[in-house]
């Protein structure tokens, strides 16, 4: 796979981050269109931008021959998306709270953070085939 493949409510990317404004013209524009206000459409393109690129870089490890699956769904009043590598996995609880002292100056690790600030729910889905991180949104708060 050497570019994106989109059908209706799904986009697959190969595991490259120059396709991350394309991932980002496809979220906003499914949600522009089912009328989602700005505001939440912005929070909701930073945080899908957050988890495809650590599953571009972590659970994919940067391997441009493995893909990354993005989801949109709506149901009642949440809209769900759903963001799946081909990586082996990692422990949610090990990853470092980027606001303690001793990890203020890293580089990196703020991207699960602010994904926790910006939509209702993260989930982990660990299987043999990948990782899914499911985004959850309400959008009756908007």
């Amino acid at each position: 796979m050497d570019k994106p493949v989109i059908s209706e409510n799904v986009i697959i990317i190969p595991s490259d981050t120059i396709h991350l404004a394309t991932i980002d013209d496809f979220i906003s524009n499914k949600l522009a269109e089912a009328g989602v206000s700005s505001s939440a459409i912005a929070d909701i393109a930073i945080s899908v931008s957050e988890a495809v690129n650590n599953a571009i870089e972590h659970g994919n490890a940067g391997d441009q021959n493995k893909k990354i699956t993005v989801k949109i769904e709506f149901k009642e009043n949440d809209l769900y998306i759903s963001i799946k590598d081909q990586g082996k996995g990692f422990d949610p609880g090990s990853v470092p709270n980027p606001t303690d002292k001793e990890n203020l100056l890293k580089k990196v690790g703020r991207g699960i953070f602010i994904i926790r600030s910006l939509v209702d729910s993260i989930d982990f889905n660990f299987a043999g085939d990948g990782t899914e991180v499911i985004l959850r949104k309400n959008l009756n708060k908007e």
